[in-house]
């Protein structure tokens, strides 16, 4: 017979017909009565929780769609120890690493498989990547996810100093910094499945930036959203950098499918980009030995001042479209890794607050922002996987029409201010 402060949280909560250990229970924070539009505690149809470190199991009907919610923690090899969220949404599916920062390691929506097949077995312990590799590349061993952020303190490429010592690694520390606080949210009203976590990258002396990352899945929708904040808890100006690089390799991005793309400008990033610079909206066939490719874009928005980029199959029936907001996240950048399967063919389309050059040239350029004392700045994403060749022609149709309104200026070599 459970304790009687559990049967009330369970008749307040209205949770019968959900699964949870004990423990997950008895971490519940519902609150049923009333609240001001503009409090911080959730309204009367929002079940809240505050995840544990142990394994668990939530189901729940949301507009009529079965959904899911589990945690547990991996076992063997280099996962070993992770936890790992696992989000069901009808046809929809995301597995999230709180561990990696809040990373989506991979997802799925119906028959399209959010993820590329990573050289190494992940996803990987952070414990296990060393950032302060002499090569400034330890960022690497751990790269496996489909969705990562690059930052706080810096992204892009390594710095060394004058003695040849590492300053800034490849694309910061985030992704490889734990969550300190993870927080379920589920709204019935809505159909909403809310995943909360709060990631500090601090140190004594230094910086003292917090990221919260809010992932929002709809039942029934091939739809979701994630809404960061990035603070600076110092008493003390501070500043940042933020690049998304969201992956996809084989089966959706293979030979012959596309990226649309609207941008004001366009420019190789290197001389390899620019013997492509023809092809750089198409995907080749695997290349063993090539060279990564690299376009930078700035980006066209529509008249709301959002811009949105899609992804398209080689068949032309399935699209990823992703939208985000200029003014907050003015670079763009396509990523091409052409190398075999088994060595990483992948595409990244990656909306960003700077270009991933190394910290000192984009400081020199202002693609580092700043923040006062416990200012925030907030970036929203916008994913929607499209699954008939319908809705994909009419997304290339509304991306085509805003680039025709741009400049779509195409530059043949890599422009000073944007590559060092």
């Amino acid at each position: 017979m459970p304790p009687t402060g559990m049967q009330s949280v369970i008749r307040t909560g209205n949770l019968a017909n959900m699964i949870h250990p004990l423990s997950v229970v008895l971490r519940q924070i519902i609150m049923p009565q009333a609240v001001d539009c503009h409090s911080s505690l959730p309204k009367p149809h929002i079940i809240m929780y505050h995840l544990p470190t142990e394994s668990f199991d939530i189901r729940e009907t949301l507009n009529n769609v079965p959904c899911r919610i589990t945690q547990r923690r991996m076992s063997g090899g280099l996962s070993c120890g992770m936890l790992l969220i696992e989000l069901e949404a009808g046809d929809l599916s995301l597995s999230i690493l709180p561990d990696r920062g809040m990373s989506i390691w991979r997802g799925r929506c119906g028959d399209t498989e959010l993820k590329w097949d990573a050289p190494t077995p992940g996803p990987v312990h952070p414990a296990l990547v060393n950032l302060a590799d002499p090569s400034g590349l330890g960022w690497l061993d751990g790269f496996t996810e489909w969705l990562v952020r690059c930052g706080l303190e810096n992204n892009g490429s390594p710095e060394f100093d004058e003695r040849g010592i590492l300053k800034y690694p490849l694309h910061g520390r985030i992704a490889n910094t734990p969550a300190h606080s993870v927080t379920l949210a589920i709204d019935k009203e809505k159909g909403e499945i809310t995943l909360i976590g709060a990631v500090r990258e601090t140190r004594l002396f230094f910086k003292k930036l917090e990221l919260t990352s809010s992932l929002t899945m709809h039942a029934g929708s091939s739809t979701f959203t994630i809404r960061d904040t990035v603070t600076n808890l110092s008493a003390e100006p501070g500043e940042f950098q933020l690049l998304y690089h969201i992956n996809t390799g084989m089966p959706f991005v293979s030979p012959g499918a596309k990226v649309v793309v609207p941008f004001e400008c366009l420019a190789p990033r290197t001389d390899v980009a620019v013997k492509n610079l023809r092809e750089w909206d198409k995907f080749g066939p695997e290349t063993p030995g090539s060279s990564e490719v690299v376009f930078f874009f700035d980006p066209a928005a529509d008249k709301d001042g959002r811009v949105k980029a899609m992804l398209v199959n080689a068949k032309g029936n399935r699209g990823l479209v992703l939208g985000f907001d200029k003014e907050a996240l003015p670079l763009f950048c396509l990523w091409k890794s052409r190398l075999s399967n088994n060595d990483g063919y992948v595409s990244g389309i990656e909306p960003a607050v700077n270009l991933p050059n190394n910290y000192s040239f984009e400081k020199k350029h202002g693609r580092v922002v700043p923040l006062a004392p416990g200012e925030a700045r907030t970036y929203e994403l916008r994913f929607e996987v499209l699954r008939d060749g319908a809705a994909v022609k009419r997304t290339e149709k509304e991306i085509v029409a805003i680039h025709k309104a741009a400049a779509g200026k195409i530059e043949r070599t890599p422009v000073p201010e944007w590559t060092p």
